[in-house]
């Protein structure tokens, strides 16, 4: 049966190949960006420019006729203002939960992230029973954190019911983040190993994260009472050592393994020093991003995996592969002269 979807952020990874997943499927699809983006049009998305951040009364129609909502829009950054985490992360949220309740959508999924319950310490093979921290070290965990419980907390009523997705460390074809984001780094030499090289992570193959939004929307509209106000973690089950793994990337894009490496301590603490200049720099109006975060040093040497038992067990959600299979199927794009990524 075809219907009529609406995904956020269409033009970010995720946004982008659900959209033509769902498009694959034979679903009519609006896809909401704040840019343009001539591939999905190119496939029959009805793609619209809009600000999720800006007055929801300018384009709060476009949600007329939809039968469920991806919100996979966010500010995802280890540094910046937290008024620009807030705008996207929060208010937007708050406005997409407003256009859907005016115009009578049903079902919502919410892409968060397993940072929300980032407490900077080793998370081992956790479920969702773990708590919210009381203190974030990062804006984008906070706000994400806030975005998913005002969504979870909208399904109350029935009239709107809501699920939140925590996918970790989303790759694989076409990533414009994470794969990008290591191979940079490399290239001009600011990629560093933190701790040990022994810390385990989640990883979450691109094919299975868009597999998963699609089972959670398809649980909300056929046993919504099983699924409704919960969160979910997706990966792929299967977690590696995070800095053999990024070797692996490494060579895959013809570049030589991490060689440079820091303790967590002492990592710790310059990420502390370069946070304190950056903001004493921001009260000048000088703005400087640090090449070290608390919340990035944590991030890139704690242990952080997680049970997925509860999405196995009510969304149906099983990885389709192993981690050593997903890079197989990714098509590694070799660097070229001239520092093309």
């Amino acid at each position: 049966m075809t219907k009529r979807y609406l995904v956020t952020g269409g033009g970010g990874f995720v946004g982008k190949a659900l959209c033509k997943e769902l498009r694959r499927q034979g679903h009519d699809v609006v896809s909401l960006s704040r840019g343009s983006y001539p591939d999905l049009e190119a496939v029959g998305v009805l793609a619209q420019q809009v600000d999720i951040g800006s007055n929801v009364d300018g384009w709060a129609h476009l949600f007329d006729g939809i039968d469920g909502v991806f919100h996979t829009a966010a500010k995802v950054d280890m540094w910046g203002e937290y008024e620009g985490f807030y705008k996207t992360n929060v208010l937007g949220t708050r406005n997409i939960l407003a256009a859907c309740q005016r115009a009578g959508v049903k079902n919502l999924v919410f892409t968060s992230s397993p940072s929300v319950i980032h407490t900077g310490s080793d998370l081992v093979n956790v479920d969702e029973s773990t708590p919210y921290p009381t203190h974030y070290h990062a804006f984008y965990p906070q706000t994400k954190a806030q975005a998913e419980q005002e969504v979870l907390s909208s399904d109350r009523d029935g009239s709107l019911r809501t699920v939140a997705l925590r996918p970790h460390l989303i790759w694989g074809p076409n990533d414009t983040n994470l794969i990008p984001t290591v191979v940079e780094r490399a290239k001009i030499g600011r990629l560093t190993r933190i701790g040990s090289g022994e810390n385990l992570v989640d990883l979450t193959f691109i094919d299975d994260c868009v597999n998963a939004h699609i089972l959670a929307m398809r649980a909300l509209e056929e046993r919504p009472e099983k699924v409704g106000g919960k969160a979910y973690f997706i990966s792929q089950g299967d977690p590696v050592k995070m800095w053999g793994w990024i070797d692996e990337v490494l060579v895959a894009h013809g570049l030589p393994p991490v060689k440079k490496a820091l303790s967590t301590k002492v990592a710790y603490t310059l990420a502390s020093v370069m946070e304190v200049v950056a903001k004493a720099l921001s009260l000048i109006g000088v703005r400087m991003k640090p090449l070290l975060t608390r919340f990035l040093v944590s991030e890139m040497s704690t242990h952080h995996y997680f049970n997925i038992a509860r999405a196995k067990s009510d969304l149906g959600y099983h990885p389709s592969c192993s981690i050593a299979e997903a890079m197989r199927r990714t098509p590694w794009t070799l660097p070229q002269q001239g520092g093309e990524k």
